[in-house]
C-alpha cells in the first residue's frame, strides 16, 4: 500500500492555495466558465478527502493487524 493518494491530496491542497493566491492577486473572477472560488473549493475538498481517506484506511489496517496479533498470541 503506497502513500501516493495522500501525497496527491497534499498536492491538490497546495494547488488550491496557489490558485486562490493567484486569482486574488490578479483580480481574476472566473476560471473558464466557473467562478474561481468554486474551483478553489472543489480542488481543496478533493485533496482533503484523499488525505483523510488514506489516513482512515491506514488506521483501520493497523487495528486489524493488532487484532490478528492478539489472536495469534492466544
Amino acid at each position: 500500500m503506497t502513500r501516493a493518494g495522500r501525497f496527491a491530496g497534499y498536492g491538490l491542497m497546495a494547488a488550491a492555495v496557489l490558485v486562490a493566491a493567484v486569482t486574488r492577486s490578479r483580480g481574476v473572477d472566473a476560471i473558464g466558465p466557473f467562478p474561481s472560488v468554486a474551483v478553489v473549493l472543489l480542488v481543496g475538498m478533493i485533496g482533503v478527502m484523499l488525505v483523510f481517506t488514506d489516513l482512515m484506511v491506514r488506521g483501520l489496517y493497523e487495528q486489524i493487524d493488532t487484532a490478528k496479533g492478539r489472536e495469534d498470541e492466544e
